[in-house]
């Protein structure tokens, strides 16, 4: 039989080429049909019947050799490759299936037949109704059916008869099925080959609802938030949860054990009892069918911790010369941190001048982190700024946001002092002086301090001197001590070595000068004589032992009660002296100053004599103040002389012009007038401005008293207010008990009958009184007589102290001179009133015919004699009560 295949073609050309070369084609015919018939087609329709199990294949084709060798070309699962037995009911799907069966003989011979089997569909036996849980996803319709039984063969069509949602194939998810629903579903295969197609199988599934334990919505926390956090429910982490279930916890003892319904914890607890980390919360619902099974959500809080970088600094290499860079290791430390964990961390950093972000992993230990740094960025003089972008742990979650402040440190490599164009200036200069130096051409140098190696040669010599100097601008100026060129001549300064004081950067210098030194004036006999002086009289500054100078310039300054700065004066000598008058402008204070003689230049030669300071002490002597005064009253009873005008005392005087020379004695009596005052000082005879004071002499009348206005009427109460009003005055009257020393009486006091009183003429502007007082003697009877008054009916004397006794009250403003007799039931008279004893206690004074004693209880008659305007006697009676 000729294989047809082109892969079994080849290998049979092949095996021809090169093993049978010489073989005749009627040899290579001999191979044909050892393998049986070819294309034997089979249908196998009755799936469930047991032949269906031992369908042998061999019987298929016919006249063959055995011993060959079986293939499942589709891999059906059916046959049996040694017996070429084929089960049609491990063949799980209806279908169209080849089976090859190749021989190849001794001779090298290869045939292959191939032998078709169409297996007919199969839909199985159907189990009782089907209850799943609606949190099936992906339900294998096929569990559905009778496991009793031979299983339906699958590649089949499944339709779902109540609703097709959620049906997939055989694959039903029943999330979006309704719980407590019955759905029935069907499953058909189709005919093939002569095979009918089986029955349509339904099966119903009815859908139970799980418990739902929720989605947990993990809780991720940095430690610098747990603030919020110490009364948390955990219910808060979960969505779409039943009630009803109970949360259990891992190890944090946050939940009480004993109470399932405990779902609040203390997130802030939990980190400071167990630190960082994860911790485990489960929520668990139980079904309430025995379909579904019971539900389990884990809610994860997962705790991290801030790392606070505040007050890191960044520590880098110190400074460095450029000629150092070759050996000079770069690195970096972060430190001065509080409470880091040791572990690995990445940072990334940054190096000013370069576009790259660099990144670096270390170890940090002990709150450092060092990390190197690539030298081939530092290549160049200058600063290198080295600025920490972010600190990561290895081991973060990513939770919190470090606090990383602004970190960062400067590499700076400095340059060498360079030299090559420098040149010196040093000016001719006088014995005993610095001698100023300029250096020029170096404004290659950065300003700041350096130092320089110096040598001195010629009049003065002196070997490697070191100096500090200050360059600005690519200029330095600074001196040669005084002492280490004493002697007069030319002298030579070389500078060898310069070192940058603030990098300590050095390099070797060739710097070379000469200079003249001249000798110092002659001053040893100088001296200093300057005499005191008034304010604003000039003062004389007298110099002598000058020698044989002949022009000269001094400075000087003033200390002590003037100050002034140095002044320059140039003076000319005669004989060896010379004078000079201190500005006014300098001596505007009185008191001790000093002339500080500093310093006195040789005009001829300029230079500057070698001396100390010469100081001399002199007195301005201050003008008296001009005396404070001011227009000053008196009145004229007070005979003010000039010893009252103020101010007064031995320093001052007095004159009644501005011309006068002639002081006024302190008796001299005032007059209205200008008088002037001024100020001398008895020790230094100086005198002050005079002052004007205005004197006024004023003189009040006496007042005058109202016709009758010494009259009033006791009943209405009169007060001093009551005098005021009877009396005309320019100012203001007051009114006192005595003519001299005596008492200012309140307006509010009362009059009293007889009282005499002093009103005197008064303003307040100076407080002066009239010379005279106006003198009046009061009378308080001056009322008019009224038809009826008040008269008692009785009284009760018995040392109770209330209505002790009997009287007419006010009878004595209305009837200044009445009488008032008392009489016993037999007319015996038993007591006289007047004015002058108004009140009966109830004794008989006045009885001549009873022994003065108690008048008993019992009526009493009364006689009011009036002793006025012929007014008659008025009778009646009282009841004295004991």
């Amino acid at each position: 039989m000729t294989i047809k295949s082109p892969f079994f073609s080849t290998k049979v050309v092949c095996f021809v080429v090169f093993s049978f070369a010489f073989l005749s084609h009627s040899a290579y015919s001999q191979c044909e049909g050892i393998a049986g018939a070819d294309n034997v087609a089979l249908d196998i329709c009755d799936i469930t019947n047991i032949s269906s199990r031992n369908i042998d294949l061999k019987t298929q084709l016919g006249s063959h050799s055995a011993g060959g060798t079986w293939r499942d070309e589709d891999r059906s699962g059916g046959l049996n490759r040694t017996t070429g037995i084929l089960n049609a009911q491990l063949i799980r799907r209806s279908g169209t299936y080849r089976y090859s069966y190749t021989v190849t003989t001794s001779s090298g011979c290869i045939d292959t037949a191939i032998v078709t089997v169409r297996i007919g569909g199969y839909t199985g036996v159907p189990g009782a109704n089907t209850s799943i849980c609606n949190t099936e996803s992906a339900y294998n319709l096929f569990e559905a059916f009778n496991g009793d039984f031979l299983p339906p063969q699958i590649g089949g069509t499944w339709v779902g008869n109540t609703t097709s949602l959620g049906l997939s194939n055989n694959t039903l998810n029943t999330i979006n099925l309704n719980p407590g629903s019955t759905y029935e579903y069907t499953y058909s295969i189709p005919a093939i080959g002569s095979c009918p197609a089986p029955p349509d199988v339904k099966i119903f599934v009815t859908i139970y609802r799980s418990p739902r334990a929720g989605t947990p919505d993990d809780v991720k926390l940095c430690s610098n938030e747990l603030n919020s956090y110490t009364n948390y429910n955990l219910f808060d982490g979960l969505v779409g949860e039943d009630a009803g279930g109970v949360w259990r916890e891992s190890g944090t003892n946050e939940l009480d054990d004993t109470d399932d319904t405990d779902s609040v914890i203390n997130i802030q607890n939990i980190y400071n009892t167990r630190g960082p980390g994860f911790y485990r919360f489960t929520y668990t619902v139980l079904s309430d069918n025995n379909v579904c099974v019971d539900q389990t959500s884990v809610l994860f809080i997962t705790l991290e911790k801030q790392l606070d970088y505040t007050g890191a600094t960044l520590q880098v290499n110190a400074p460095i010369c450029e000629n150092e860079r070759g050996t000079t290791n770069f690195s970096a430390s972060i430190r001065n941190v509080v409470a880091i964990p040791n572990g690995v961390y990445t940072v990334t950093y940054t190096i000013s001048g370069n576009s790259t972000v660099f990144s670096t992993t270390q170890n940090f230990t002990n709150n450092v982190f060092t990390f190197p740094l690539p030298s081939s960025n530092f290549n160049t003089v200058g600063n290198y700024t080295i600025t920490i972008l972010n600190i990561e742990s290895a081991t973060t979650l990513g939770i919190c946001t470090n606090i990383i402040p602004a970190i960062a440190a400067d590499i700076v490599i400095n340059q060498i002092p360079q030299t090559n164009n420098a040149s010196l200036l040093i000016n001719s200069i006088c014995q005993s002086t610095n001698a100023e130096v300029t250096l020029s051409g170096i404004s290659n140098l950065t300003d700041g301090d350096y130092s320089i190696v110096y040598s001195l040669s010629g009049s003065n010599s002196l070997a490697n001197q070191s100096i500090t100097i200050t360059v600005r601008a690519g200029v330095a100026s600074f001196q040669i001590p005084d002492s280490q060129i004493p002697n007069v001549g030319n002298t030579n300064f070389i500078i060898s070595r310069i070192t940058n004081l603030a990098t300590n950067c050095t390099n070797t210098a060739s710097i070379v000068s000469s200079f003249l030194i001249k000798a110092l004036p002659d001053v040893r006999n100088l001296s200093v004589a300057i005499r005191s002086v008034c304010k604003d009289q000039p003062v004389v500054v007298e110099l002598s032992g000058l020698g044989n100078l002949t022009a000269i310039t001094i400075s000087y300054s003033l200390s002590g009660a003037n100050t002034s700065g140095v002044q320059m004066v140039p003076l000319l000598v005669n004989a060896g002296r010379a004078t000079y008058t201190i500005p006014n402008s300098l001596l505007s204070n009185t008191g001790t100053t000093l002339f500080n003689l500093q310093s006195l230049t040789d005009s001829n030669t300029s230079c500057l004599a070698l001396m100390n300071t010469i100081s001399k002490d002199f007195v301005i002597n201050a003008l008296p103040i001009t005396p404070i005064t001011s227009n000053q009253e008196f009145c004229k009873v007070q005979n003010a002389t000039v010893a009252s005008l103020v101010p007064n005392g031995p320093q001052y005087r007095w004159f009644n012009s501005l011309t006068s020379s002639t002081a006024l004695p302190a008796s001299t009596v005032l007059q209205s007038a200008n008088y002037y005052v001024k100020e001398v000082n008895t020790t230094t005879g100086c005198e002050s401005g005079l002052a004007l004071a205005q004197v006024v002499i004023n003189e009040l009348q006496t007042p005058v008293l109202h016709e009758n206005g010494e009259k009033f009427c006791g009943l209405d109460l009169p007060t001093i207010q009551s005098l005021s009003s009877n009396v005309t005055s320019n100012g203001t009257v007051v009114w006192y008990d005595a003519a001299t020393g005596g008492n200012l009486l309140s307006s509010t006091v009362l009059l009293r009958d007889n009282g005499i009183y002093y009103g005197f003429d008064s303003t307040s502007a100076n407080n002066c009184l009239s010379t005279t007082p106006l003198e009046i003697t009061v009378s308080l009877t001056n009322c008019d007589v009224t038809p009826q008054f008040f008269i008692p009916d009785g009284f009760s004397p018995n040392g109770d102290g209330v209505n002790e006794t009997f009287s007419i009250p006010d009878i004595d403003f209305i009837y200044p001179n009445y009488t008032l007799e008392i009489f016993n039931r037999y007319g015996s008279l038993m007591y006289t009133a007047n004015k002058n004893k108004p009140k009966w206690d109830g004794t008989s004074s006045d009885s001549k015919t009873i022994s003065n004693g108690k008048a008993p209880e019992g009526v009493y008659f009364y006689v009011i004699h009036f002793n006025k305007d012929g007014i008659s006697p008025k009778q009646g009676r009282l009841y004295l009560n004991r």
